[in-house]
């Protein structure tokens, strides 16, 4: 797995690509969201495009971090997730408890203000 780091408009977004599994695709997941808990932003844009697998391991770290960015009134925004990984968050109900954009225009407006209206939400 491979994260890359951007910012947009003042908000973070996680390019993540390959498999996020049980071991070091998770921690690596973990380390870079507890890192960005800490950073002074809104929250944060994970980029599911290239993302060719997930467990329950890495839906549990983004469920786990979900209730830990709420804490501090922060958000995490799911964008472009494959069908794939679509339809195991629909399996899951995560659908509706994640905020699920196709654009991340309107991914990056959410966070700002929370205003939009993500698809399937």
């Amino acid at each position: 797995m491979e994260i890359a780091k951007r910012i947009v408009k003042g908000i973070p977004i996680l390019d993540i690509s390959g498999t996020v599994s049980l071991g070091s695709g998770s921690e690596q997941l973990a380390r870079k969201l507890e890192d960005l808990l800490q950073e002074k932003n809104p929250g944060v844009i994970l980029n599911l495009e290239n993302i060719d697998y997930i467990d329950s391991t890495g839906i549990g770290e983004m469920v786990g971090y979900l209730s830990k960015f709420e804490n501090v009134s922060k958000r995490i925004v799911l964008l472009k997730p494959q069908e794939r990984i679509l339809k195991l968050l629909r399996i899951t109900k995560l659908d509706n408890v994640f905020k699920i954009f196709d654009k991340e225009e309107e991914a990056i407006l959410w966070c700002e203000r929370g205003e939009s209206n993500p698809q399937g939400n």
